[in-house]
């Protein structure tokens, strides 16, 4: 499959997904409290602001680098499956991540953009508009907040790390991932669960939290923080310690090798 090589040492691309991430937080903002609601499936929604915020990015990115493909939560099933199989590098973008947040006016929601090439994300970008604070990386470099290098905490056991998870928006209690959050919640110090899993991967980098896992999210929700939790030090896997799939990411995240170990055999079904 061919692909369209990147130059990534220079910023342009970077600077593209910035202001892009800005421009979406800025209609999100905008439509805080005013975006029609609806449900996409039962449990989850969907805002008139997603769509703006997406269309805004799109138009962005597209028109500044059209060689690459673009892939969008709102895309249609069909644009991202062209997207994925065009062999070029892809725009991976979540308008609004944690739209159950945005909907109820509650903090915790962001902007997520990254560029994939093939498994491979080469740049990300996630954007707090309520807080103004912008987290990206490159392939390169260290993990970035408001431009200043982030790093994990270093936290080695689960008995004093801050822990967090994702649930599916229509979680029942027999539900393995509510067994899991039992099994961690009586061994950490601490256990969150926040709403938005781009956010949650940049808290890792920078260390606020020390371990996270997932497995309801997908690729555009991890893509950009993925990255950047792992330039900044962050261990990754799949839940059940297997390698991790950017593609199919249902997977457990920790601040050190010795705290992933732990956690494997807690949330382990």
């Amino acid at each position: 499959m061919a692909t369209t090589a990147l130059n990534l040492n220079v910023h342009s691309p970077l600077q593209a997904a910035c202001d892009a991430a800005k421009t979406g937080g800025r209609i999100l903002l905008e439509q805080l409290g005013k975006a029609a609601v609806r449900e996409k499936a039962p449990d989850d929604l969907v805002t008139d602001a997603d769509v703006a915020s997406q269309n805004a990015i799109r138009q962005i990115l597209t028109s500044r680098y059209p060689q690459f493909a673009f892939m969008g939560e709102e895309s249609t099933p069909t644009e991202q499956t062209a997207a994925q199989e065009s062999g070029r590098p892809i725009w991976v973008v979540d308008p609004l991540d944690g739209t159950a947040n945005y909907v109820h006016r509650l903090p915790g929601f962001s902007v997520s953009i990254a560029l994939v090439e093939r498994d491979q994300v080469r740049l990300g970008v996630v954007y707090d508009p309520l807080s103004g604070v912008l987290y990206w990386a490159g392939e390169d470099g260290p993990a970035m907040k408001d431009g200043k290098p982030i790093r994990s905490s270093g936290c080695t056991e689960i008995s004093r790390a801050m822990a967090c998870c994702s649930f599916t928006p229509n979680v029942h209690r027999n539900d393995p991932t509510v067994e899991q959050f039992l099994r961690v919640l009586e061994r950490c110090q601490s256990l969150r669960r926040l709403g938005s899993a781009a956010l949650n991967l940049c808290f890792l980098a920078e260390g606020c939290l020390d371990t996270y896992w997932a497995s309801s999210v997908k690729v555009w929700d991890v893509a950009a923080g993925y990255l950047i939790a792992s330039r900044a030090g962050v261990v990754y896997s799949h839940e059940n310690g297997s390698d991790f799939d950017l593609w199919k990411p249902v997977f457990l995240a920790s601040a050190t090798g010795p705290l992933q170990q732990q956690m494997i055999e807690c949330v382990k079904v």
